[in-house]
């Protein structure tokens, strides 16, 4: 995880898709704090949200639950699966049976912990796992994807489609120096090898995908050369022959000159949900603060670390003829 914050810290410049809602902190204080929380996977119904809270390093990556309770959430608590390893990333398939996620867990009960290797560095690997909805409301047992999308244990941020497609970001023999965007097909019981999905030159660092249900759009994360800081949110349109429209940066209060990532749709037409760092300004001389209010300021969400927050992009949807 680390070495994937370090490949988005590119360049920045001007540019947009279009006007978007002002930003919405998710859950300020419940879901939102002053740890680093990334990727809403949110049920179906909108009733239960899965996400990930780690350290500011990204050492230790755990993945929460919160359910709604009227227009707040309930205190997070450990996923059943989760708080052993090093779990991260979680997805719904679109009609809430599974939730998939990425783990450093061994494939095999005994094992070491699975590691991975870039730029000289060795750190947490990742496989793509996934528990599946009981009929008595609990998630079973994690199970394990097998196939070749889990080569060199460097699978990030899986995004389902309605008709079985996986989307996720690697670094493959062909994703050139950072990380790209590939999908696999379902093909019987297993998976089609992985394809990269073609959005542009390999120069620039793919992250983060999130695919329409449909397979209408996707959104990621990465600097196509015009990013406001070190990683903002695009969007590209499928093409009536298939292919992907050149990505398109997403304007208004999606992006800002802070890193923004992790980008997962919502249960209503255009709610996105994104993760930043983005902070509060601090305008000096500020009212001083005692001991008790630099702590609680300083503990809380904006002060750095990655909090969830929630936009709305259908205007932008419906300016490419996507509708409700």
């Amino acid at each position: 995880m680390k070495l994937r914050t370090i490949a988005l810290a590119m360049a920045f410049a001007l540019g947009c898709a279009g006007a978007v809602d002002a930003a919405e902190l998710l859950g300020p204080g419940v879901i939102s704090t002053g740890m680093q929380e990334t990727t809403a996977a949110f049920s179906p119904d909108g009733e239960t949200l899965y996400f990930m809270r780690s350290d500011l390093a990204e050492t230790d990556d755990t993945i929460m639950v919160s359910r709604r309770h009227g227009n707040s959430w309930t205190m997070p608590e450990v996923a059943s699966f989760s708080g052993q390893w090093h779990d991260s990333e979680p997805a719904y398939t679109p009609d809430g049976k599974r939730l998939y996620f990425v783990s450093n867990r061994p494939v095999h009960a005994g094992d070491p912990p699975l590691t991975a290797k870039m730029l000289g560095q060795t750190f947490a690997g990742t496989n793509l796992w996934y528990v599946e909805q009981q009929a008595n409301g609990h998630l079973g047992e994690p199970v394990h994807v097998d196939g070749a999308l889990n080569d060199g244990a460097m699978l990030y941020n899986p995004s389902l489609a309605a008709n079985g497609d996986i989307y996720f970001s690697a670094h493959r023999p062909d994703s050139g120096d950072l990380y790209q965007i590939y999908v696999v097909h379902p093909a019987g019981s297993a998976y089609s090898t992985p394809q990269r999905v073609e959005l542009g030159d390999t120069s620039h660092n793919r992250m983060d995908p999130c695919i329409d249900p449909q397979g209408r759009f996707l959104l990621f994360a990465g600097n196509e050369g015009d990013s406001l800081g070190r990683a903002d949110i695009y969007i590209a349109f499928r093409k009536a022959d298939g292919s992907w429209s050149k990505p398109e940066h997403l304007g208004g209060d999606v992006n800002t000159k802070s890193l923004e990532n992790a980008p997962t749709l919502g249960r209503q037409f255009g709610e996105l949900y994104v993760s930043s760092n983005r902070q509060e300004d601090v305008r000096f001389p500020k009212p001083r603060d005692t001991a008790a209010s630099l702590q609680k300021r300083l503990s809380g969400p904006l002060n750095g670390s990655r909090d969830i927050w929630r936009v709305d992009i259908a205007d932008v949807l419906r300016a490419h003829g996507i509708k409700d």
